[in-house]
């Protein structure tokens, strides 16, 4: 099995935990994993510590249980990176919440799109955009913008494998297809 195959699993697998009436929302674990994986980024002694098989189980679990308490986690949260300690898959835990990420979004019926403008647009583009979007998919969209400046104009989006390219030079390369099979 893939490394994302794996990551996927446990990804579904705290989704369904969140999703269920357990008292956490998805986001809120979302943020609190978050959290913990900055305090892991932020310490190689502790990544190493945490991801090497010489350190027993129960010192790592003891480690984790300390960070959870500074950081305030839920319990769900702390058992998850439990069941990671347990299954050496600590290691996965950005994919992890990366995939988790995915799931929520397509069991709650949104869609990701990632945006592309020359410039940085206004809150009112923004908002024209995700709501011609939302149009264009029938689902609600979490837009995620970003600034290409080789892009001469426009904007290109991105939602899935679709790419709805409204660019200058997008709508150039049309028209020279369109005059090249015209002849």
């Amino acid at each position: 099995m893939t490394l994302s195959a794996v990551a996927t699993r446990y990804a579904k697998a705290l989704a369904d935990v969140t999703t269920a009436a357990s008292g956490l929302r998805p986001d809120d674990a979302l943020s609190q994993l978050r959290a913990f994986e900055s305090a892991l980024g932020a310490s190689r002694e502790l990544e190493n510590a945490l991801s090497t098989p010489a350190v027993p189980g129960s010192r790592k679990r003891a480690v984790v249980g300390r960070i959870a308490d500074l950081l305030k986690l839920s319990p769900i949260a702390r058992n998850f990176l439990f069941v990671l300690i347990d299954h050496r898959r600590i290691a996965l835990l950005g994919a992890i919440l990366h995939s988790f990420e995915l799931i929520v979004d397509e069991r709650l019926g949104f869609a990701r799109a990632e945006v592309s403008s020359p410039r940085g647009l206004t809150e009112t583009q923004r908002g024209a955009i995700n709501a011609q979007l939302e149009r264009l998919t029938g689902k609600r969209i979490r837009t995620r913008f970003a600034v290409d400046p080789a892009l001469i104009g426009g904007v290109v989006a991105r939602i899935g494998s679709t790419v709805y390219d409204g660019s200058v030079r997008g709508q150039l390369q049309t028209l020279g297809r369109r005059l090249s099979t015209e002849r």
